[in-house]
């Protein structure tokens, strides 16, 4: 069975291309016009083994909102879709993950219900600026909550992210994606037990 999928959307602001194969051995190719965003993109692709294209162009001549949040939109359909009816995963998947002074705890459950809490992070650093230097485009800092909450929603996926240490604000970014690619990697993981959807009501 291949879980794999290729979304695309368009609108006025962005215009998005996302592949993923669950399946993969973490292959990336990334192209969003903001390159720290394009950095996470790939460390989730590396750390939860799903192969990976994203191919955006979006306002950037306003901000990376815009961009990033088109994304990740599409993104969260796109593993939605990848994952079908979900028979035979592990559903539940929780990771702790270390980046020198920065720790996180990230817990996946692919229930069919979208939900997320981000707890811990500095509040700071929803408004410090990583990367944009020599004419490129930053990333702010909040928009990290933001990426979870709406690949949760669009990939119907409960989320914790829980930031428990960290200084460095380039640290503390990818240590989170880094512990939900681990998180995920383990909920959407074959299951050689599981004969069927893992739920009591038969459906995710």
């Amino acid at each position: 069975m291949s879980r794999t999928a290729t979304i695309d959307r368009e609108t006025k602001e962005s215009k998005v291309h996302v592949e993923v194969d669950l399946d993969g051995t973490g292959k990336s190719q990334i192209s969003t016009g903001v390159g720290f965003f394009d950095h996470m993109l790939g460390s989730f692709a590396r750390h939860s083994l799903v192969d990976l294209v994203v191919h955006t162009i979006g306002d950037t001549h306003i901000d990376s909102h815009h961009t990033v949040e088109d994304t990740a939109i599409v993104l969260g359909e796109a593993l939605r879709a990848a994952l079908g009816d979900k028979s035979g995963i592990r559903r539940f998947g929780d990771a702790c993950v270390p980046l020198d002074e920065a720790l996180v705890q990230a817990v996946v459950d692919v229930s069919g219900r979208p939900y997320c809490v981000h707890t811990g992070e500095p509040e700071a650093m929803a408004y410090v600026t990583i990367g944009g230097g020599a004419g490129g485009v930053g990333y702010l800092g909040s928009l990290t909550r933001h990426v979870f909450e709406t690949i949760a929603f669009h990939a119907h996926i409960a989320l914790h992210v829980r930031v428990l240490a960290g200084r460095e604000p380039h640290h503390l970014v990818e240590t989170q994606f880094k512990a939900f690619a681990r998180a995920f990697r383990d909920a959407v993981a074959f299951d050689p037990r599981e004969t069927g959807v893992p739920s009591t009501k038969g459906t995710l």
